[in-house]
């Protein structure tokens, strides 16, 4: 699964040609959640103040999200986001 950021030990992933609806991947230790990108709505568990800031990186990048998960559906590089800072 091919990393697209990584920011504070937390990191986020995309498969290509991954199932609807467009999400990403977030892995923090041993702990790993997908998130939706349209609504942000999560599945999986996550330690509060990670699952603060992968929501927050999610609010601040929704467009580029959305342009990586077409390029992986397109078969292309997906490139990379800016972590949070």
């Amino acid at each position: 699964m091919p990393q697209i950021s990584r920011f504070y030990g937390i990191i986020i992933l995309m498969n290509f040609n991954d199932h609807l609806p467009p999400h990403f991947h977030a892995w923090y230790n041993e702990y790993k959640i997908t998130v939706n990108i349209d609504d942000g709505e999560v599945d999986g568990n996550m330690p509060a103040r990670a699952l603060r800031l992968i929501l927050e990186w999610w609010e601040l990048n929704k467009e580029a999200l959305m342009e990586v998960w077409n390029r992986a559906h397109s078969g292309v590089p997906l490139g990379t986001i800016e972590p949070l800072k």
